[in-house]
């Protein structure tokens, strides 16, 4: 059942989109502030050769590299400016929501509204640049570890790396604010987004290209089309799926009006916990594999090299870790961002209850009953999602952009986009009516 505001999405005309000015400026904004990062992803770090260390990052490709060079838009295989992304802007607002819930103080000041939130970001851009320090710090050392890569290693180039990708991170946060406030869209998610998109068409050329000289058959390639746009569809349908708690509100009196008592709806979203789930989970899976690949490339055997053998894509251990990593990080992550006695104790204090249920405490235990449900179907779905590419991945030799993490991050911010955009489309349409009336009112 689509809710009022999917109806009345479905009801814009997109003939008003011409004379939407403020839209149209926004979404121009927006694509410049893409095409400036794009750009950004092609300028090489300084003192390092890029031919040489793209033939060691194709060594070493298959593990975490590979997809933190996927989100970075192919920047980390060119060792740009941009190499590290918003990634750790990303991580750090991860650990600040996470600190949320267990410090009171950071408790606190979420509750504060405005004001508490401002501080709050303002602590996420301190621990992104501590996090970016220590993260470009790491890339210089491993650089210089490489033969041939850096041209001149020593102290200044650790330092002019560490100020260069720092800064690189820090102008995308900014730009992803921008974009935010002056553009269409999450600005954050639209940069991970650019740079996943911009892929696609090399991975699908290199696909064909497979399958013209053999190596890959015309029925598997017919294969992932279909099932490329059943994953699409299948994370359309999962994505806007919810369950709605009924909650009512009784007949109250202000003054000498009484109003009637009204019922709404507490929407539980299916997949709380985003895409969070499936990154984190690649992530460590493809931590060993990475170790491993470098201590080979200097020499070095061990333990690791048989734990990344066990750990390989299609192996039964990487399954079965991939599918608990995401269990567990999608029941964690949900625990972090939905407090159900924080919602039962806002429907408490303006008078609304769930039929039924007591208010209070019984009102709490009920939401998160239905929340642990509704997440078992949630991490079910990703686990669904990743895994059955993963196979492909493993089996047919397929380009790593086909996974179920990167159509999952394409297909959220898209959605997300477009409703942003159906949005202002209303806020428009709304405008133009108000004009309107207040013409006809003059006339009168």
């Amino acid at each position: 059942m689509v809710s009022a505001a999917e109806q009345l999405a479905s009801n814009v005309n997109w003939g008003a989109f011409s004379k939407a000015t403020e839209l149209k400026q926004r979404i121009w904004f927006t694509l410049g502030a893409l095409i400036i990062y794009r750009l950004g992803t092609y300028i090489p770090l300084p003192g390092i050769d890029p031919a040489a260390f793209e033939a060691n990052f194709t060594g070493n490709r298959q593990g975490v590299l590979e997809l933190f060079n996927m989100f970075a838009g192919g920047a980390v295989q060119r060792m740009a400016i941009f190499a590290l992304n918003i990634m750790p802007y990303i991580s750090a607002s991860i650990i600040i929501q996470l600190l949320t819930s267990v410090l009171p103080a950071l408790e606190t000041l979420k509750k504060e509204g405005e004001a508490g939130r401002k501080v709050m970001n303002q602590y996420t851009r301190y621990l992104t640049v501590i996090l970016a320090a220590f993260q470009a710090y790491g890339i210089a050392v491993g650089l210089e570890s490489q033969a041939g890569v850096v041209t001149e290693p020593g102290f200044f180039f650790r330092i002019s790396t560490v100020l260069t990708l720092m800064g690189g991170t820090m102008f995308l946060m900014w730009l992803g604010e921008q974009i935010t406030s002056r553009g269409i869209g999450n600005g954050s998610s639209l940069i991970i987004f650019a740079g996943i998109v911009a892929a696609f068409p090399s991975a699908i050329l290199n696909t064909l290209e497979l399958g013209r000289q053999g190596a890959i058959s015309t029925g598997v390639i017919i294969g992932v089309i279909i099932m490329s746009i059943a994953v699409i569809a299948f994370i359309v349908f999962m994505e806007r799926a919810q369950r709605r708690v009924l909650i009512t509100y009784p007949k109250r009196q202000q003054g000498n009006r009484v109003y009637e008592g009204q019922t709404s709806f507490l929407p539980l979203k299916l997949n709380t916990s985003g895409v969070i789930p499936p990154i984190f989970a690649s992530s460590l899976l493809l931590l060993p594999t990475t170790i491993a690949n470098f201590s080979q490339n200097q020499g070095g055997t061990g333990i690791l090299a048989t734990v990344s053998a066990y750990l390989a894509h299609g192996r039964p251990l990487y399954m079965a870790a991939y599918v608990a990593l995401i269990v567990f990080f999608a029941f964690f992550y949900t625990a972090i961002v939905f407090n159900p006695v924080e919602t039962a104790d806002n429907l408490k204090k303006h008078g609304g209850f769930v039929p039924g249920i007591r208010p209070g405490e019984r009102t709490a235990q009920y939401i998160d009953t239905i929340l642990m449900r509704i997440t078992v179907l949630g991490a079910a779905y990703l686990a669904v999602i990743c895994l059955l590419p993963e196979i492909l991945i493993s089996y047919a030799a397929l380009p790593f952009y086909f996974g179920g993490t990167s159509l999952l991050i394409v297909v959220s911010v898209t959605m997300d986009t477009v409703a942003q955009i159906h949005g202002h489309l209303q806020a428009h349409q709304y405008e133009g009516l108000i004009k309107k009336a207040k013409l006809r009112g003059k006339r009168k």
